[in-house]
C-alpha cells in the first residue's frame, strides 16, 4: 500500500489489486477517519476526499492501520434489474467461458455482483463477484445502445448511454442507471449489490 498526496484536499492509496482496494473501501466506509467527506474507489487505488478540518497525515495514519474487510462486507443495499438475454455477443461470450447460453444466462442472474466503482461515463458501475471472465471484444462497437448489459474481463456492467464501447453484450434492460430528476441521479454506487433477473 502506497498513501500518496492528491493535490490539497485528497489523498491517493494504491493497493495491490481490486480485493485490496475492495476491502479497505469497505472498511473505511464502515469506520471513516475524521475528516473523510467522500471515499472514491477505481480498480487498485482509493481516493480520499478530505474536508477543510482533516489532518493528511493523521488520516494517512488510519488508512495503514486499517484492517480492510472481506470484499462485500459492507453493502449499501440491493438493486434487482431485470434483463432480457438477447444480445448479440449472448452465444460467443457463453462459448469464451465454456458454457452454453442458458448457462452463462444463469451464472450471470445466479450471482450476487457488486459495485466496485464507477467511471467511463455518468452512471456507468463496475460490478464484480460473478466469477466470469470475458475478454472485450477484438474491435469496439461504434455505438451501443443505453441499456445494454455486457461482460468485460472480470466485469459486468450496464450502459447508462448510448456511447461507443467494446464490451461483450449480452443483454439490455430498461432499468434507467442515470437520471438528473432522482437524489442521487446514479442508482449503482460503490458498495451496492446487484441482482440481475431474465425478463
Amino acid at each position: 500500500m502506497r498513501i500518496l498526496p492528491n493535490g490539497d484536499a485528497s489523498l491517493l492509496v494504491e493497493l495491490p489489486d481490486l480485493d485490496a482496494m475492495l476491502g479497505l473501501h469497505d472498511a473505511l466506509a464502515a469506520d471513516p477517519p475524521p475528516g473523510v467527506v467522500d471515499l472514491v474507489p477505481a480498480a487498485r487505488t482509493l481516493m480520499l476526499v478530505l474536508g477543510p478540518a482533516a489532518d493528511p497525515a493523521s488520516v494517512a495514519a488510519r488508512v495503514r492501520s486499517a484492517r480492510g474487510r472481506p470484499a462485500g462486507a459492507a453493502s449499501s443495499g440491493t438493486v434487482e434489474i431485470p434483463v432480457a438475454y438477447d444480445g448479440p455477443d449472448l452465444a460467443g461470450a457463453a462459448e469464451l467461458t465454456g458454457r452454453t447460453p442458458a448457462e452463462l444466462i444463469s451464472a450471470h442472474t445466479a450471482t450476487t455482483w457488486q459495485v466496485a466503482f464507477t467511471g467511463f461515463a455518468p452512471g456507468f458501475a463496475y460490478l464484480v463477484g460473478g466469477g466470469l471472465n470475458v475478454p472485450r471484444r477484438p474491435t469496439p462497437r461504434v455505438r451501443v445502445p443505453a441499456g445494454s448489459v455486457g461482460l468485460a474481463g472480470e466485469f459486468s456492467g450496464i450502459y447508462p448511454a448510448d456511447s461507443p464501447g467494446g464490451w461483450q453484450i449480452i443483454g439490455h434492460t430498461d432499468t434507467a442507471l442515470w437520471d438528473l430528476e432522482r437524489d442521487p441521479p446514479a442508482l449503482l454506487r460503490p458498495g451496492i449489490h446487484v441482482h440481475f433477473i431474465a425478463a
